[in-house]
């Protein structure tokens, strides 16, 4: 249970590592313990299950047998409305009024025909770079924008778009750095950045409302569709913005990334993949943008994506606590213990998988993959936004792959430019394809 009081063995468990790996902390837990085992995090007597049977039981007996319960920092970060920590009722009315806008958005042929045109441009862009790219940095860009212009219309060129930008970057910063508030440090510029988000949220609404007020034209954007949400109070709705922006700008670029990051380490994987992409483009006319049909028939990008979550893990665990004493197989969860399921310790499980180390598409050629990868977690709590995020990167590596051949830097051999660098220290050259 750890020799620390209050913090028990969080700093431990907490200690970064590569997110293909399960780091220091588990692999002694799991190799002394066993796949489940109790401990002290984040100031709770904790089961932590690395165990995909009490995962999936986890995650499936929400509001019955289990509740989301994040840390109190987690909350002063986020917002008490935030969808990742309401539960009830209040949960069910958020995410519903979130999934219909999503579920809108996947066949709305103005949306889809943006984010192709969208990521054609940022890709194009890169052909005039006579110095590095910083992959990650675009990414984001190229996700916040496009999900800008999803929710509140706001183009890119727009100087508000750029501001909310850096405020989120600060923001996201403090969000995975340790919580504690101290004045000037990354946690404490987080919480600043959330206020000055919510504010430019706030005034958003405010004149949307004014324009909706006077009779002029409706963009036909999230906000439009937000604003005539009466089962929402002013609170909800700005709250419901910022989850979405979080959730549609944060996890998919850390997901092109993820992709891009697996597929120069393998080329064979890659050259499918443009296979895939150029027999496409083949059937499609000059110029004709990517649509959902399009998106459906390529089964090889869906393989290369699932592939890249299950490696890569943008989720490592979530937080849940027990309502009641609850009884599975052997183990006892006592009530109002936190239970941790590690997601990214049944992604790398080799009982599960074959070498799960080996980043290899062509596992998911077998339907019992999915069964046993849950990246974006499960029961009533599994991410509403993901198959916008997969579709997003998809429309990307279709023009990425299309314009750039790319492979990695020799250690003492000359930079060509551009070029793209990953933080890790990956450093892609980059070659245009005319």
């Amino acid at each position: 249970m750890g020799h620390f009081p209050f913090l028990g063995e969080t700093l431990a468990y907490l200690r970064p590592h590569k997110s293909n790996s399960l780091g220091f902390f588990l692999q002694d837990h799991c190799s002394r313990y066993g796949n489940v085992f109790k401990s002290h995090l984040f100031g709770c007597p904790t089961v932590v299950s690395c165990d995909i049977e009490l995962n999936t039981f986890i995650l499936q007996n929400e509001e019955t047998l289990f509740r989301s319960s994040y840390p109190k920092p987690v909350h002063d970060i986020l917002g008490k409305l935030s969808m990742m920590l309401v539960s009830g009722d209040l949960h069910k009315k958020l995410r519903s009024v979130a999934l219909s806008f999503i579920n809108a958005s996947k066949s709305s042929p103005e949306f889809l025909s943006y984010v192709d045109r969208f990521s054609l441009s940022v890709v194009h862009s890169w052909r005039s770079h006579s110095t590095r790219i910083e992959f990650f940095k675009e990414a984001k860009k190229l996700t916040f924008y496009l999900i800008l212009k999803n929710l509140l219309s706001i183009e890119p060129d727009d100087p508000l778009a750029e501001n909310i930008l850096e405020e989120f970057l600060t923001f996201m910063k403090g969000f995975v750095s340790l919580p504690i508030y101290i004045p000037g440090n990354a946690y404490s510029k987080a919480i600043k950045a959330r206020r000055r988000i919510l504010s430019s949220l706030k005034d958003a609404i405010k004149k949307r409302e004014k324009v909706m007020g006077n009779g002029s034209n409706v963009r036909g954007d999230f906000l439009d569709e937000l604003l005539q949400k009466d089962c929402l109070n002013d609170e909800e709705k700005v709250s419901v913005l910022l989850d979405l922006l979080l959730a549609g700008y944060e996890t998919t670029s850390g997901l092109m990334s993820l992709v891009v990051y697996f597929l120069a380490q393998a080329p064979s994987a890659l050259q499918k993949l443009r296979e895939e992409h150029q027999s496409l483009r083949e059937r499609k006319k000059d110029g004709e943008p990517l649509n959902w049909e399009d998106y459906k028939k390529m089964e090889f990008t869906s393989h290369v994506i699932s592939e890249a979550l299950r490696c890569g893990n943008l989720v490592k665990f979530v937080h849940r606590k027990a309502l009641m004493d609850v009884q599975f197989k052997e183990y006892t969860i006592p009530a109002g213990w936190q239970v941790l399921p590690v997601i990214l310790a049944t992604h790398l499980d080799p009982n599960l998988h074959k070498s799960p180390l080996e980043f290899n598409p062509w596992r998911w050629t077998d339907p019992a993959t999915n069964r046993k990868v849950t990246p974006f977690g499960g029961g009533v709590r599994i991410c509403p936004g993901a198959e916008i995020g997969k579709l997003e990167t998809a429309f990307f590596l279709h023009h990425f792959v299309l314009n750039f051949r790319w492979k990695t830097k020799e250690e003492d051999g000359p930079m060509s430019c551009p070029y793209l660098d990953f933080k890790g220290g990956l450093v892609l050259q980059m070659e245009q394809i005319n």
